[in-house]
């Protein structure tokens, strides 16, 4: 219960709640990039270091907040540009443009990712074995990719993100544990993508927990969702409660 009130806190309530979190702007080697890092002041053990890949916007506040609420938790978490430096949307046009040049350079993303991980191994606060990397919309595609190409990663957490791939996981490749969160009514993840997906674990066999909310749809986890829809017609909407139950599955899969 005590998380459950801590959630809605750093979630509504802005950086106010944020008290003893320290953030570093980062800089990635060989020209890839920046991203941010977030420690908790308060943290005196070694605890998982988690990389988190924004949405199709780019690494705005959101992601941000995101990155913010797993230093409250205890971890240390870097949020990483995979737009390079400081390339941030408001126009789904934009959105669109900045996620399609990325992906045109997947050896560049792959070394963005590879960077902020050795980064995080590199922060005396991190357990080298306990890394992980959650992304939400684009980022979520980001991560789960990452597991697919063998990653070492402890585990990749995806919300609301592409399932689809044509480089499927292969029997043996994969080290990391996957968690998927998805809305049933989300039409840029339509059900035979998730189908698609838990064949594909099966068949690798990689160790998948997914959570597939009825009547809920893109974005679920980002509370300016509701706006954007209506300026712009999108199919994206704000959930409270699958926000809340995979945000708790998030905490439950790292500990574990």
């Amino acid at each position: 219960m005590k998380r459950l009130g801590l959630f809605f806190l750093v979630m509504f309530m802005g950086n106010s709640a944020f008290a003893g979190i320290i953030e570093t702007n980062v800089t990635l080697p060989d020209g890839l990039g920046t991203g941010v890092m977030y420690l908790n002041d308060k943290q005196k053990e070694p605890s998982a270091g988690v990389i988190v890949v924004h949405e199709w916007w780019g690494l705005n506040d959101y992601a941000r907040n995101r990155a913010r609420m797993l230093a409250k938790e205890g971890f240390v978490a870097l949020a990483v540009d995979m737009y390079g430096t400081g390339k941030v949307a408001t126009h789904p046009k934009d959105a669109t443009a900045f996620m399609e040049a990325a992906l045109a350079e997947p050896e560049k993303m792959n070394a963005r990712f590879e960077a902020a991980r050795k980064m995080l191994l590199k922060q005396q606060q991190v357990d080298p074995k306990r890394l992980f990397a959650i992304g939400y919309c684009f980022g979520g595609a980001v991560v789960l990719n990452q597991a697919r190409m063998g990653a070492d990663l402890a585990g990749v957490a995806s919300f609301h993100g592409s399932l689809g791939t044509q480089t499927p996981a292969k029997a043996g490749d994969v080290k990391a544990k996957v968690l998927v969160a998805t809305g049933q009514a989300d039409p840029m993840v339509p059900a035979e993508q998730v189908t698609g997906l838990v064949s594909e674990m099966s068949a690798a066999g990689v160790d998948l927990r997914l959570l597939s909310f009825p009547g809920v749809k893109h974005s679920f986890t980002n509370p300016g969702a509701d706006a954007v829809a209506k300026r712009f017609e999108l199919p994206l909407g704000y959930d409270a409660h699958a926000d809340l139950t995979s945000w708790e599955a998030l905490m439950d899969f790292m500990a574990q």
